[in-house]
């Protein structure tokens, strides 16, 4: 079919698309509005092997960044290990235990259309540790800086207090997890070292074997001491005083372009399933052709 003719067939019923597009659209914007808005906690952190006196930098001679390229934007050393400790199943087992989230996981699915659906169907209400970890999969949101090497967190929830208190445990948990496997570390080769000093005769080998414990003792003193050993605190978790989550307004706006272009490709299809033979009111379509 030309594209004059079916840009005539489509034009032909704007009556009726401007009409579905209004309902279309009233629809969507009340779902959109329908949706329960959810606070935003946040955070900005820091790499502390590369910032100022790190630990990386006191327990080792080089420091741990400088194996990386130029280019390379990845997080590295004990900061890879503390964001991915964040999401990890023991920070969703912390949360579980500590907090209220599966009650409130449990209470938030038995409410509206989607909680009598599942009632009805005999879905599972009771919320348990696979759901937290797939929330902070899902939610958690690690984003890296474009003008420093900072990340920010941030961590949506219904209720504000609650997303204040996730997000912090999130953060000293995945601190913790760091501090304890260092120290854990720096034990275990400790007792290795010291065993083979009391048993080394050779004074030669006892010298570089001392050397050793000294800088792992060092190592444990600084972990020990040190606050920070993953990340630094740039800013402080803090959540909003208004919920931001989803963003309505853009979703609104974005609806407003995407009706009315689904309609119109939903009408051009129409158009073309109904004439496959020739333009509309072609009065032969589909007759045999002349002998």
């Amino acid at each position: 079919m030309p594209l004059d003719v079916l840009i005539r067939a489509v034009w032909a019923m704007r009556g009726r698309l401007l009409l579905i597009c209004v309902v279309l659209y009233g629809a969507a914007a009340g779902l959109v509005l329908s949706w329960p808005r959810a606070y935003l906690a946040s955070a900005v952190v820091a790499p502390a092997e590369g910032s100022g006196l790190a630990v990386s930098t006191l327990i080792a001679p080089i420091n741990l960044q400088s194996g990386s390229g130029l280019l390379d934007t990845r997080p590295t050393g004990n900061f890879a290990i503390y964001l991915a400790a964040l999401r990890s199943p023991e920070a969703a087992a912390m949360l579980a235990a500590t907090t209220p989230i599966l009650a409130d996981m449990s209470a938030r699915r038995a409410t509206g259309a989607l909680g009598w659906i599942r009632g009805l169907t005999g879905m599972r209400m009771t919320a348990d540790q696979d759901d937290v970890q797939a929330y902070l999969e899902r939610r958690l949101s690690v984003t890296q800086s474009l003008v420093a090497t900072t990340w920010n967190l941030e961590l949506p929830h219904g209720d504000r207090a609650m997303a204040l208190d996730l997000l912090t445990r999130l953060l000293a948990f995945g601190e913790a997890h760091v501090r304890a496997d260092l120290s854990a570390m720096a034990e275990r080769r400790l007792a290795a070292l010291e065993a083979r000093a009391a048993t080394e005769r050779d004074v030669f080998q006892r010298t570089p074997l001392y050397e050793l414990l000294a800088q792992h003792q060092r190592a444990l003193a600084v972990l020990r001491s040190d606050e920070a050993v993953a990340a630094r605190l740039v800013s402080l978790p803090m959540a909003e005083l208004r919920a931001s989550v989803p963003n309505r307004m853009l979703i609104l706006v974005l609806l407003f372009i995407a009706v009315p272009v689904a309609v119109l490709v939903g009408a051009g299809c129409l158009v073309l399933l109904r004439t496959p033979d020739g333009p509309p009111g072609d009065g032969h379509r589909g007759a045999a052709p002349a002998p």
